[in-house]
């Protein structure tokens, strides 16, 4: 890469998904000059657009998590917001439900890491108590949080980019991330597609989900210490015709990995039952039929009036985790020039669930990390 034909930029965000989205909103709306450039052909094609659409309250995370900081911080932000632009949702709640006396044990636990975490409304419910709220439903016991919600993730998203080119933000899609390096007068990247770019930039922000680290490690001079491995745990999802038994999502007591298979309600009152947790080695979206096998029995637990044959294959989304099959849980990392040394460049690594949920928080502290 040769310096004399680089276009002199402020900020580049790498990845159009909906942190990167929310991010150039946030750095467009501080009056920086934004350039998203995206490798796919639209916004959110990615992560962003396979998940349950879920408003989530803040509930599971370790207390002083990055990632239970952000998802309360931010679920309070974004149904603000999507009030404010008419994004739809709904605040709907949901029940996290016990089927024996051992995981009733369990709810009195997560109630608590949720109140530490700031989650307001939370309230512990006997069987009778729940099933009263939704007949269809069996358990022993249920834990109610009234703050979880539901979003149209695409309206969301949306919303976002037209944010951002009110207040001068471009995007160039179809443009992938070819090279980049660290220099004294910021970061150079080149960028393919059919209109290739070489841009110097003040400030780089790599948001590129389950790319990140390999646009990462494209960066000549970010040290390779500090970027994590790549493994994908897919999440595979399977809806059911008509409208939903329940009017509030559903959720069993977590597993580890993930939160279990659960129900959740999209904005036309269709259920949603997934996501499972099947680790992978190469980005696959295909939806196995065979392993609805394991999600009649999981949701019969607590929804035993589920029939044979219900399930349909629906869809699947893949999390960006940063840590193997079997590791301690990961945790959000926001990295800034004091983590690795690389003045003008910030990288976003991990961010799954509740990725969503804390888009607009994560920008905020993408926005100070820049100022600093």
């Amino acid at each position: 890469m040769t310096s004399s034909s680089f276009e002199t930029v402020d900020c580049v965000v790498i990845g159009a998904g909906v942190v990167g989205l929310a991010v150039a909103r946030a750095l467009a709306l501080a009056g920086r000059e934004v350039i998203v450039v995206e490798a796919a052909e639209g916004i959110g094609t990615g992560t962003s657009s396979r998940n349950s659409e879920v408003i989530h309250a803040g509930i599971y995370y370790p207390k002083g998590s990055l990632m239970a900081e952000t998802c309360v911080a931010g679920r309070r932000l974004l149904y603000a917001y999507c009030a404010e632009h008419g994004v739809p949702h709904i605040n709907c709640g949901k029940l996290i439900v016990a089927t024996n006396d051992a995981e009733s044990e369990k709810l009195a636990e997560i109630k608590g890491r949720a109140e530490a975490n700031g989650v307001e409304g939370m309230r512990q419910l006997s069987a009778s108590e729940a099933m009263v709220m939704e007949p269809n439903l069996h358990c022993t016991a249920a834990l109610l949080s009234s703050s979880t919600g539901i979003v149209d993730s695409h309206s969301y998203m949306l919303a976002l980019q037209g944010d951002s080119e009110e207040h001068g933000a471009m995007f160039a899609f179809h443009s992938p991330v070819i090279q980049g390096r660290a220099t004294d007068g910021g970061i150079e990247i080149e960028v393919g597609g059919a209109e290739p770019m070489k841009l110097r930039c003040g400030l780089v922000v790599n948001s590129a989900g389950l790319f990140a680290p390999a646009i990462a490690k494209k960066i000549a001079g970010m040290p390779s210490n500090h970027i994590p491995g790549t493994y994908y745990a897919k999440g595979n999802y399977f809806t059911l015709a008509g409208r939903s038994p329940f009017s509030r999502l559903i959720y069993p007591v977590p597993v580890p990995g993930g939160l279990g298979v659960h129900i959740t309600v999209d904005m036309g009152g269709q259920a949603k039952f997934g996501p499972d947790v099947e680790w992978i080695d190469d980005l696959d979206y295909t939806v196995d039929p065979h392993r609805a096998d394991k999600f009649y029995a999981a949701v019969r637990r607590y929804w035993p009036g589920l029939k044979d044959g219900a399930l349909q294959p629906g869809y699947a989304g893949i999390r960006p985790k940063i840590v193997p099959q079997g590791a301690p849980a990961q945790d959000f990392v926001v990295q800034g020039p004091a983590d690795h040394g690389v003045p003008g460049l910030i990288n976003l690594f991990g961010i799954e669930s509740p990725g969503l949920t804390a888009s607009l928080a994560l920008a905020e502290r993408v926005r100070t990390i820049a100022t600093v």
